[in-house]
């Protein structure tokens, strides 16, 4: 895993500066502090910088980007892991292709020369970001991964294009704008994102499974996108109903095993994230089983018992022999590394499981250890969250009587109590934009669309103003394929919707490689294999939520590795205590209150209304509020820290020149041509 940028000027004979490109390497040098390259194409207007973390092939030298093929037509950065690429080097090499690394990027490189990249991208495996310049049709490519595991952001300014692997190597570039839009501050304060925007003034994202394509027109940049991949459920009516539940946990069993087997292949030491959960003890159980030597398990535990999963991971650990290594968090910890971690998530988060998983990282990176695997995707996969299991109860079991329908969703609630406000809704929500496209309202959705009449008195009252009639809902369901949902399951239809909302703008960016690459250390999510995810979707709703049992197929594809009482569990959604249920985390959270929500800080942000954040706290502090109201602010205090964070960290911090200080202080620079 790596960083890359670069910039694609729309004048052909504007040459890049080289520096500034160090500058945008070194912003980044925590994605990759092992080594940093820049290459550019003069007469081209072209130039790319690369950060690297070293994980296959270790020799600097040999392995570093951005690659340039030898007769000058291709220039390549990537970022991520492609697996099977011995395979396909060796593949290659026989049909008389020559390879000057043992780096799995080259294969890319080499592939694109021969084939092209519409043959080329079927052929790629794994979790990964990466640019393309072909001089021969003076045209760059962004690619990103099918489910978005690796970031890649661009922006157009007056000069050209400008990406990156996060939004501060953007800000780098002193062309580049850095300003809240309207709209972006508003779904920061709702937590759920708009699928390939920013909270930023005219940045975007790649989306995941995704081709950008730059083509230069005279002095013209024009930027066009389509998808090569999608997540593809089979129609109600297409579905293979010859297959038996015995074929399904077989296949399951089958693709997860070669995904954990690809994922352990490194010139480093791989170990696991463990929770308490079915989805990493499945890797670690796989992973143990695979490895001859015994495999490092990373757990994190919480002082408050009702949200510490450590004891049944400790059981796991023990069954398979791994080394585990427990890290314990308290809330004078969560809130006191707030403003570090969100330099790195570049987004506002609703609770601070994100600033545990940032303590985690940095716990693996000084304990030596460069690379983990991680069970993120199986509950998108395979059913795993309350909202899907509502959305069975409520839109997927048309026989079910309404009565024995309305128990099945008291038990829910029941079971999920510590998470409404934040995972269910305590309440029904429904949005006509999204039940037009959807059928339903996603209960994903449900808890950030309740939040979303909280967030105008919130706001600053420009900001208020520029959203009169804004519908966060439409604005989401814009950006769904209603071909991918037409014909479909209620459970495919949730699934879907979660997979392309708050896994990508939440699970795999706050959650995954934002902080884990903010300590150099590479996640694989076994899960979010695409080959693995063709056979889960094969899988009928049936067998992936089995009367109240979630997960059914996995589970049971899983059962000779599992400990009993994980076996038997509910799902229960890993997050760190809110901050109303601990004093000390209550004073901590207060206490960036006092800072960064003072009437200074909100007045010299110009984002936020002083009474509006005052009278939230007071609602808060109301002995009338109900725990689940209370869940649910929490998270709206998490999000109005975070957006003034951010504010101060990207829009009142002067980002280039902080970039070129970096480059000072690692002492990259570039004296000549390289």
């Amino acid at each position: 895993m790596c960083g890359i940028g670069g910039v694609f000027n729309a004048r052909r004979h504007q040459s890049v500066d080289r520096q500034l490109l160090v500058n945008m390497a070194a912003i980044q040098a925590h994605r990759g502090p092992d080594g940093y390259g820049v290459e550019c194409l003069d007469e081209m207007g072209v130039g790319f910088c690369h950060a690297r973390l070293s994980i296959i092939d270790l020799n600097e030298s040999r392995a570093r980007q951005p690659f340039l093929t030898s007769d000058g037509q291709v220039l390549m950065a990537h970022n991520g892991e492609f697996y099977d690429f011995q395979r396909i080097r060796a593949d290659l090499t026989a049909q008389g292709v020559h390879f000057s690394t043992k780096s799995d990027s080259e294969i890319l490189l080499r592939m694109y020369q021969m084939q092209g990249l519409e043959r080329t991208l079927p052929l790629l495996r794994g979790e990964f970001a990466f640019a393309l310049f072909d001089r021969e049709q003076d045209c760059l490519y962004l690619v990103r991964d099918r489910f978005g595991v690796k970031p890649q952001y661009w922006t157009l300014t007056s000069e050209g294009f400008v990406f990156g692997s996060e939004l501060k190597v953007l800000f780098a570039h002193p062309a580049v704008e850095r300003r809240f839009t309207s709209e972006g501050l508003f779904h920061q304060l709702m937590q759920t994102m708009v699928p390939g925007t920013t909270a930023f003034a005219g940045v975007h994202q790649v989306k995941p499974g995704y081709v950008l394509k730059v083509q230069r027109s005279g002095e013209h940049l024009d930027v066009s996108e389509w998808p090569y991949w999608d997540v593809n459920f089979p129609r109600k009516d297409e579905r293979d109903r010859s297959l038996t539940e015995s074929d399904h946990i077989a296949a399951v069993r089958a693709a997860l095993l070669e995904a954990v087997e690809m994922r352990m292949v490194a010139d480093v030491p791989v170990g696991c994230y463990l929770s308490g959960g079915i989805d990493s003890c499945s890797i670690l159980g796989l992973a143990s089983a695979v490895s001859q030597s015994p495999v490092k398990a990373f757990t994190i535990g919480f002082d408050d018992a009702r949200y510490d999963e450590s004891p049944i991971a400790k059981e796991m650990a023990e069954a398979t022999g791994a080394e585990q290594d427990l890290l314990r968090l308290s809330g004078r910890e969560l809130y006191g590394h707030m403003e570090k971690t969100l330099w790195h998530t570049e987004r506002t988060i609703y609770n601070t499981l994100a600033v545990a998983k940032y303590l985690m990282s940095r716990h693996v990176n000084n304990v030596d250890y460069k690379v983990v695997m991680t069970g993120e995707g199986s509950d998108e996969l395979f059913g795993g969250y309350p909202a899907f299991r509502r959305d069975m109860f409520l839109h997927g079991l048309d026989d079910l009587p309404e009565e024995e329908r309305g128990l099945w969703e008291s038990l829910l609630q029941q079971s999920n109590a510590l998470v409404q406000g934040a995972m269910l809704s305590a309440d029904q929500v429904d949005d006509p934009d999204l039940e037009a496209v959807v059928g339903f309202t996603p209960s994903c959705l449900q808890p950030w669309l309740a939040c979303a009449p909280l967030v105008p008195d919130l706001l600053a009252p420009e900001h208020r103003a520029a959203l009169t009639g804004y519908s966060p809902g439409k604005a989401i369901a814009a950006q769904l394929d209603s071909n991918q949902l037409e014909g479909r399951h209620a459970l495919d239809k949730a699934q879907y919707v979660w997979i392309k909302t708050m896994l990508e703008g939440q699970i795999l960016t706050w959650g995954g490689d934002r902080v884990d690459m903010a300590n150099s250390m590479e996640a694989r999510p076994a899960f979010l294999d695409h080959h693995l995810a063709a056979t889960a979707v094969q899988v009928p709703p049936e067998l992936r939520i089995k009367g109240k049992t979630e997960k059914y197929v996995l589970r049971e594809a899983m059962s000779g590795l599992l400990p009993e009482v994980l076996y038997t569990r509910e799902k229960f959604a890993f997050m760190a205590p809110p901050a109303h249920v601990d004093s000390e985390k209550w004073k901590e959270m207060k206490s960036l209150a006092e800072d960064y929500l003072s009437p200074k800080a909100i007045d010299a942000a110009g984002l936020l209304s002083q009474e509006g954040v005052q009278a939230l706290f007071d609602r808060h502090e109301d002995p009338a509020t109900s725990d689940a109201e209370r869940v649910q602010m929490d998270a709206v205090i998490n999000h109005l820290l975070g957006v003034q964070m951010l504010h101060r960290l990207f829009v009142a911090t002067d980002i280039p020149e902080l970039a070129r200080q970096e480059a000072d202080r690692l002492g990259w620079s570039v004296l000549m041509p390289v």
